[in-house]
């Protein structure tokens, strides 16, 4: 009698045991932490994503957005922002962001002391672009007045820091000029996320393979990737490169044709 009893708890643990799993595996994707960037620039703070939606913290996301000030109304129970003549609120318990006296619907909640909020919905209503980048496996957000597009300065910024760090700034732009010359062109894919991560053929840049294109860029790549993004060039038409102290070339140099050497890269069309 006392093996069947314990036979049968066991056999009850052990059908039980899929089913949790199931249901931790469908709590871990209803709800995970992700990286939200602006303009190229992480958050100070990770948004979360639940059911498909990315929430972050109202202020966190002001803050990166303009010159706004955030404030906890105890009356009536809202975070109220100001920024000159406009008046954002959000209302946890009416479960609403409310912009210049027009409502609209938005899961708002208070956690850790923090109001969270919708950030498609918030950032779309303050003007911003807010899109998913699957590269990042998190949000990218352009803000009204920024000059590039967030998710074009954030890989761009990183492919050449991570390919030509410690190069001079003419060799950093003429890595950024081989990327956008293979957007321009229909041989390659037609962003430059795409362009960065082809793998059509074969993987086309290293720091994608080894991971140092997830690195944040320095400084003077930053700059190369702006004046890149404005149109400068010092490699005109080229579409290929390599560092012959790290490769031998064999391909390239059979099958392109030779256009310039800066610094310790040389560039083909």
């Amino acid at each position: 009698m006392k093996r069947s009893i314990f036979c049968g708890l066991l056999a009850a643990m052990l059908m039980s045991t899929p089913a949790q799993a199931a249901q931790i595996e469908q709590t871990e994707r209803a709800e995970r932490s992700v990286i939200v960037q602006v303009d190229g620039h992480w958050l100070d703070s990770r948004g979360v994503v639940r059911d498909g939606v990315t929430y972050v913290p109202l202020g966190t996301l002001l803050d990166a957005l303009g010159d706004w000030t955030l404030t906890w109304d105890a009356g009536t129970a809202t975070a109220v922002a100001v920024s000159g003549d406009r008046t954002l609120i959000a209302d946890p318990a009416a479960d609403t962001v409310t912009l210049d006296g027009a409502s609209h619907s938005a899961g708002v909640s208070v956690e850790q002391g923090r109001t969270m909020v919708p950030l498609r919905l918030v950032g779309e209503l303050l003007g911003a672009t807010v899109e998913w980048d699957p590269y990042l496996s998190g949000a990218a957000v352009t803000s009204p007045d920024a000059a590039y597009n967030a998710v074009d300065y954030y890989w761009l910024s990183r492919i050449i820091s991570a390919e030509s760090q410690g190069e001079p700034l003419e060799g950093q732009i003429a890595v950024g000029n081989v990327v956008l010359n293979r957007v321009a062109s229909d041989q390659f894919p037609d962003s430059i996320a795409g362009v960065v991560f082809d793998q059509k053929y074969a993987v086309q840049f290293e720091p994608v393979e080894n991971g140092t294109v997830y690195n944040h860029p320095y400084h003077l790549s930053l700059e190369a990737a702006e004046r890149v993004l404005e149109g400068e060039t010092t490699v005109d038409g080229a579409l290929y490169f390599y560092a012959p102290d790290l490769s031998p070339g064999t391909w390239i140099n059979a099958n392109r044709t030779y256009l310039a050497t800066i610094g310790c890269h040389r560039f083909y069309l």
